[in-house]
């Protein structure tokens, strides 16, 4: 098994913490992942756009003036597509974006993404993120003490503290170690991890 550093909130090494082999070991499946990750933001489309053809715009039914003899070009009705206020053709409709992955090419991208992460020095592993006031300065200096800015903050529990005090960083977001998804690990420059959070997520990987 290979070992990862774990860290105090002063960026201090505290020991390590064992690494299954079948994690670090996995390979990066850009295609695989590209294809999780536009699941996932399909899936968060609402699909409620919707236009109207010519038989739902409103209008009178009847034809705007008579066939020939007016010098003006044939029309049948207010409603075309062709004229300002009628109809949209082959416009959207409500629709369901969602389509289905099939769960081990998921899982696989998921432990590809935090393989990745991890050779790349981009996750870190923490003792906890416990912090005992609510305040937004408290997070920014341990954030710049370890070096990140743009985050993703694993922990077992989130503290309304926790959550009080990244709520108004832009670039950070806490989240439990069961709501990790291949989106996030990517969208993220670097991930920090507590080291509790970490075994429950590596349990997961891995089962």
């Amino acid at each position: 098994m290979d070992t990862l550093e774990v860290k105090n909130l002063s960026n201090e090494s505290t020991g390590t913490i064992a690494l299954n082999s079948q994690i670090a070991e996995t390979e990066y499946h850009p295609h695989i992942i590209h294809d999780v990750v536009v699941q996932y933001l399909a899936g968060l489309r609402q699909g409620t756009h919707s236009t109207k053809t010519r038989s739902e715009v409103a209008g009178s039914n009847s034809k705007p003036w008579r066939q020939k003899g007016t010098g003006r070009a044939r029309a049948g009705t207010v409603k075309s597509p062709l004229w300002r206020h009628g109809g949209v053709v082959f416009g959207p409709k409500p629709r369901n974006y969602a389509t289905s992955i099939n769960k081990k090419v998921r899982k696989k991208a998921l432990r590809s993404a935090f393989a990745q992460k991890i050779r790349q020095n981009e996750l870190t592993v923490v003792e906890t993120m416990q912090i005992e006031l609510p305040k937004t300065k408290i997070i920014k200096s341990i954030l710049d003490v370890l070096g990140v800015h743009k985050a993703l903050i694993i922990v077992e529990e989130i503290t309304e503290n926790l959550k009080r005090s990244t709520r108004n960083l832009k670039h950070v977001e806490v989240i439990h170690h069961s709501s990790v998804n291949v989106y996030r690990l990517v969208r993220y420059d670097n991930v920090i991890v507590t080291k509790t959070a970490f075994a429950e997520l590596e349990k997961r990987l891995l089962s």
